[in-house]
């Protein structure tokens, strides 16, 4: 079987990260699937999907190293030529990923006790976000 469901978010940009998993956790809940794996897709070139533990100290700790990895002042061709200063948002969205695929057991999503799902928009600008799930199993 397969399903698939979208939703929107509102970020804030500036690789806000934002908790997914009980998003991620209906639409799984919905399929009734019971065994198989569950994908979660940033619709889009400027987002991430991938887990973290999502407590604020550790969010912050992400954002100062994404700021580290590719800051946000980055001179970049793409900037240039679109005028939109976003390179940086495109870099980082690039090394992370726009997905993440997860196990399905017992129809729920296979998490570790302190792991949660998280969208990363990291575009500079507050965007409403669409997060495609598609569920596959039996």
């Amino acid at each position: 079987m397969v399903f698939g469901e979208e939703f929107s978010i509102k970020t804030k940009g500036f690789s806000d990260i934002i908790d997914i998993t009980e998003e991620v956790q209906d639409i799984v809940s919905k399929s009734r699937v019971k065994n198989g794996v569950v994908n979660v897709f940033a619709v889009g070139s400027t987002a991430s999907i991938t887990t973290i533990e999502h407590e604020p100290a550790l969010v912050e700790d992400m954002k100062e190293q994404l700021e580290k990895f590719a800051p946000h002042t980055m001179h970049s061709r793409h900037s240039q030529t679109w005028g939109d200063d976003n390179g940086f948002s495109h870099i980082r969205a690039t090394f992370m990923g726009p997905g993440l695929t997860a196990p399905i057991s017992n129809s729920s999503v296979v998490l570790g006790t302190w792991q949660q799902i998280v969208v990363i928009d990291h575009d500079n600008r507050p965007r409403s976000r669409k997060i495609f799930v598609q569920v596959i199993g039996e």
